[in-house]
């Protein structure tokens, strides 16, 4: 399970990507909210535990960002306070559980571990890789205020290209993919669609690009 980590305290941090690493989890560490929302822009967490207080963009900023960009992954707030209006922000914000400072680290492990249950349970009506959201419910492609809806072919290939962001995939695993394996669909199809898709993306205004390497394939990058 790969969580990001954003406390602004050295100290603190360590200690807390100490023991996730040792219970196996992969952390990425940050220590201000403009770094963290940079990081979940770019990256695909499992779960991100985040203080309220950083310096930038507090916690409850990144998180109001990334809830209006359509982004569910699952959030753990710390913070130092402890009144209860304060977590009743939080919790309407769109956190996910909320864990006062001072904690025992094993209440921490057993919040975080709750809250990836939850997340396995759950079936998002969005995928988002950078700044772009594909929403199922209403086959929309936004970024930020900014939309479009896309027609069926055009957002299985979406939606298949963010579900396997990183991963070069050639024309023939689209085509299979997409049309399926008995299509009478051909290669030239793929290449029409990927087409249709930039236009689509720099229509939102999206930096999200689709990057193709010769003789490899296709893939989703910022």
């Amino acid at each position: 399970m790969k969580l990001l980590l954003a406390e602004d305290e050295p100290a603190m941090s360590e200690a807390v990507t100490d023991i996730l690493e040792y219970h196996r989890y992969q952390v990425d560490a940050v220590f201000d909210g403009k770094e963290a929302l940079d990081y979940i822009h770019a990256g695909d967490y499992d779960g991100i535990v985040m203080d309220i207080m950083m310096p930038g963009l507090t916690g409850l900023e990144v998180l109001k960002q990334i809830r209006k960009e359509g982004n569910r992954t699952p959030v753990l707030l710390l913070t130092a306070k402890s009144q209860i209006e304060d977590r009743i922000e939080g919790l309407d914000a769109g956190a996910d559980d909320y864990l006062p400072k001072p904690f025992a680290m094993g209440e921490l492990l057993a919040r975080i571990r709750a809250m990836l249950r939850r997340r396995e349970e759950y079936q998002p009506d969005v995928r988002q890789f950078g700044d772009l959201v594909l929403d199922s419910g209403s086959s929309e492609l936004r970024c930020g205020d900014r939309k479009v809806t896309l027609p069926k072919v055009e957002y299985q290939m979406m939606e298949v290209l963010m579900l396997n962001h990183g991963i070069y995939l050639s024309s023939e695993d689209l085509l299979e993919k997409v049309w399926g394996y008995d299509t009478d669909a051909d290669i030239g199809a793929v290449w029409v669609y990927i087409s249709y898709l930039r236009k689509r993306i720099a229509a939102v205004g999206s930096g999200v690009k689709i990057t193709a390497k010769r003789n490899i394939g296709y893939t989703l990058s910022t």
